[in-house]
């Protein structure tokens, strides 16, 4: 069987987590919170970073320090998964839902701004499968209508936009604020795990204090002040030092991880562009992104020919999953939807489907995988 996901263990992971466990302090922000979040600021040039326990928490505190209060306005795509519009969500605001491309799940950046109103308060794109979306006309937008940007980039560690002068900047790394997801089926693990990271000087020093719970506990421990209290809002954000224990052991082998997972993402690419099945559109990647090869996705024509196709290949013991429904129509959502049909997004509910993709899918199996699905 070829399943669709493989956590990768680097061998190191239990190393870690054991010598952080004997540093006798394994309740967060230790040793190896540090060790990760200094990596990912001098890495990819983020100015605070922030371990969470998962991007959903990540997302939450952005919604706490953007002050999104009962009424607040928030655009957001609706191919997405839950966690982007339920952090806003439960501060009170409203989600807009905005359309896909037709070619691409990224957010139409075209349609935002018949969205802004005055009660908008953010924007928060969201870079599907780890490709940018096109921040430089957001940040225009946001700028413009004053605007803060919140960028969603759970699946887009290690991927960049690229603006028209050639100059590359980290996903995560423009937004005022933004969050990283290192769930196990993300290119970096630790089973669950996230990280807020913070642009914005503004934001810097509420963070760390809605990250301990509302209190300067992290202060007190830096000696910064004599003592410690409850100041603000807050939550139980941070992780144990077991989940940045695990992640600094991917952390340490990204390079490999991201070889690895880009020579499978080629020869997907490459083999099924030879093949040119005409119900089968292949990812789309901007002029202005790269590719992290987070995640390898087919467009079919209609849920018909993906269900056909997500059958057939079961039935050879190899298993596709397809990915969001619209959030717009949810069940949840759809009495609160403003009525606007958003055919993108449904368009990519009812027609993609993810193929197996994960570190050791070798290359005969991605080959077996091609050949089922040239046999429809």
């Amino acid at each position: 069987m070829i399943p669709f996901n493989k956590p990768y263990l680097t061998g190191q992971e239990t190393h870690y987590i054991e010598d952080a466990v004997k540093t006798g302090k394994i309740s967060g922000n230790g040793k190896y919170t540090k060790m990760c979040q200094d990596f990912f600021e001098q890495q990819y040039g983020f100015k605070k970073c922030l371990l969470t326990t998962s991007c959903t928490d990540a997302l939450e505190m952005c919604a706490i320090l953007a002050d999104i209060q009962p009424g607040d306005e928030v655009i957001i795509p609706s191919y997405t998964f839950v966690s982007t519009a339920i952090a806003f969500i439960r501060q009170g605001a409203k989600v807009v839902f905005a359309d896909s491309y037709y070619d691409n799940p990224n957010i139409d950046v075209g349609k935002i701004e018949s969205l802004i109103t005055p009660k908008t308060k953010a924007i928060v794109p969201v870079h599907y499968a780890g490709v940018a979306c096109d921040m430089d006309a957001i940040m225009s937008l946001a700028n413009k209508y004053n605007l803060l940007v919140i960028e969603d980039a759970a699946q887009a560690i290690d991927s960049f936009h690229v603006n028209k002068d050639g100059k590359k900047r980290a996903l995560g790394s423009i937004g005022h604020l933004s969050a990283f997801s290192f769930h196990e089926t993300k290119n970096i693990i630790a089973g669950e795990g996230g990280m807020l990271v913070v642009n914005d000087e503004r934001f810097v020093h509420r963070a760390e204090i809605i990250w301990e719970k509302g209190t300067n506990r992290a202060e007190f421990f830096r000696g910064e002040v004599n003592k410690y209290g409850w100041v603000d809002t807050g939550s139980s954000f941070l992780p144990s030092e077991v989940i940045a224990a695990f992640l600094w052991a991917q952390i340490e082998n990204i390079k490999d991880i991201q070889n690895k997972r880009n020579e499978i993402w080629d020869t997907y690419y490459d083999e099924l562009s030879k093949l040119k099945i005409p119900s089968i559109s292949l990812p789309v990647i901007p002029s202005y992104a790269t590719n992290n090869a987070h995640m390898f996705y087919l467009v079919l024509q209609n849920i018909d020919q993906r269900t056909k196709l997500i059958n057939h290949l079961k039935n050879k013991d190899i298993h596709p999953v397809f990915h969001y429904l619209s959030l717009h129509s949810s069940e949840f959502y759809k009495n609160k939807h403003d009525g606007r049909a958003l055919a993108n997004s449904d368009k990519f509910s009812n027609c993609l489907v993810r193929l197996p993709f994960y570190y050791e899918l070798d290359i005969v199996e991605v080959k077996q995988i091609l050949n089922s699905i040239s046999e429809l």
